[in-house]
């Protein structure tokens, strides 16, 4: 058994303590290369102040790793001090069904851990966000979204947790097929509630009718050949003056939001690149690749979990008595989940990718000097850092750094440009 604890706490310790090195690493680099850059970064990107960037990157990373091993230490403490094995024999000696007490254990964890990180979420808010000037949510708006998202929570996981464990009492080791046909089922379904439901409870979306704003929107989708008569405006700056935009749904329906920081701070060229690329990942088909290498994932640690949960040293490590499912799934995510984060590179390949092939897209319906305006405005507007360590970037990068994306599409320009007509 000793072993068994050894190599647990390599793994969970080693695996945090790898990715703080390579935070730190790339901290590291962004100061050298900023200081280089610097002249870059204020006459392309707009950033006046270089050490702002670099500072407001400090305390997010700062504040991230603090997080990071308070609540590895946290679960490192509830497990060994026997907490775990405590709670796991109350909820056992309720007598319930075995659904109900696979769901209540579920729910325990979700809030177990939203109250964990509810100091965090202060913190970045109201200290780091608010000291940049990103912050624009009162107390009380803030309180609200607390309580609302906490509701969604139990209630999609509730309704989740119960699917579950009504597989696993019916089908017995198989539960993994079943649990993987959910996810496939429950990201499919999400594409149309969470912009119809879930969305709308924190923010207001205003139909995009008329003016100069539409006629721009209506002639990147003619340009495209793409047919979409949702197109929303989001009200984000009641919360954050960060922006973005994103693309959602399928079928008849599709939606287009576009925050309202960003419709302020983008010309409309940029704003007609942007919409370009969003457009582009429905276009080429990168959402449904997405899904099914998001679907092989999830299957394979499925799979290992069916596994490992039929193991009794998982129990016996933590004196677990009775060997329920629900305990054990919950500790096969922890030796599973350094797992997922070593092969973040695989995932972030294929997302790279279709990044790449996007702003390609973008190029070939609207303006490539749009386009690299748009992200040039966005990432000094953001104060995102342009310059992340190599190594970083391969575990933390699902787009490419922005300076690489610009060169692409100054490139893709040119040989466009230089093709016969």
């Amino acid at each position: 058994m000793l072993v068994y604890h050894v190599l647990f706490i390599v793994v969970l310790v080693g695996t945090e303590a790898f990715f703080t090195a390579l935070a730190t690493l790339n901290l590291r680099h962004a100061e050298q290369t900023v200081a280089e850059e610097s002249t870059w970064l204020r006459e392309r990107l707009g950033v006046d102040d270089p050490r702002e960037l670099l500072d407001y990157n400090r305390l997010g990373t700062a504040l991230s790793q603090l997080q990071t091993w308070i609540t590895l230490v946290i679960v490192l403490l509830v497990l060994y001090s026997g907490v775990y094995a405590d709670v796991v024999a109350g909820i056992e000696a309720t007598g319930w069904p075995f659904v109900v007490r696979g769901t209540v254990f579920v729910l325990g964890a979700i809030l177990a851990l939203q109250v964990l990180s509810l100091p965090f979420d202060v913190v970045e808010t109201f200290v780091v966000e608010e000291q940049f000037g990103f912050n624009q949510q009162t107390l009380g708006l803030w309180l609200r979204d607390l309580v609302v998202s906490l509701a969604v929570m139990v209630v999609l996981g509730g309704v989740l947790a119960a699917a579950l464990f009504a597989a696993i009492d019916a089908i017995g080791s198989l539960w993994w097929i079943a649990a993987w046909l959910l996810f496939v089922g429950f990201a499919l379904s999400m594409q149309v509630i969470y912009p119809r439901v879930i969305a709308p409870l924190f923010n207001d979306f205003e139909p995009i009718e008329g003016g100069d704003l539409e006629d721009a929107v209506r002639e990147v989708f003619d340009r495209a050949g793409f047919t979409c008569s949702q197109l929303y405006e989001m009200d984000a700056s009641r919360r954050s003056s960060h922006s973005n935009a994103y693309f959602v749904g399928f079928g008849r329906t599709k939606r287009v939001v576009l925050f309202d920081t960003l419709i302020e701070q983008l010309s409309i060229p940029s704003l007609q690149a942007v919409l370009a690329h969003e457009l582009a990942h429905y276009e080429r088909g990168h959402i449904w690749k997405q899904l099914a290498a998001g679907t092989v994932q999830i299957g394979v640690l499925l799979f290992g979990a069916s596994l490992l949960v039929e193991a009794t040293w998982l129990y016996d490590m933590f004196g677990v008595a009775g060997q329920p499912i629900y305990a054990g799934l919950a500790l096969a995510v922890l030796w599973l989940e350094p797992i997922g984060r070593f092969i973040s590179p695989l995932t972030n390949r294929l997302s790279l990718a279709h990044e790449r092939e996007a702003d390609a897209f973008a190029v070939e319906v609207a303006d490539a000097d749009a386009m690299v305006d748009a992200l040039a405005a966005l990432t000094g507007e953001n104060l995102s850092n342009p310059f992340p360590h190599p190594l970083y970037a391969t575990f933390h990068y699902d787009h490419p750094p922005i300076p690489e994306r610009i060169r692409h599409i100054q490139e893709t320009a040119g040989e466009r440009s230089d093709r016969p007509a």
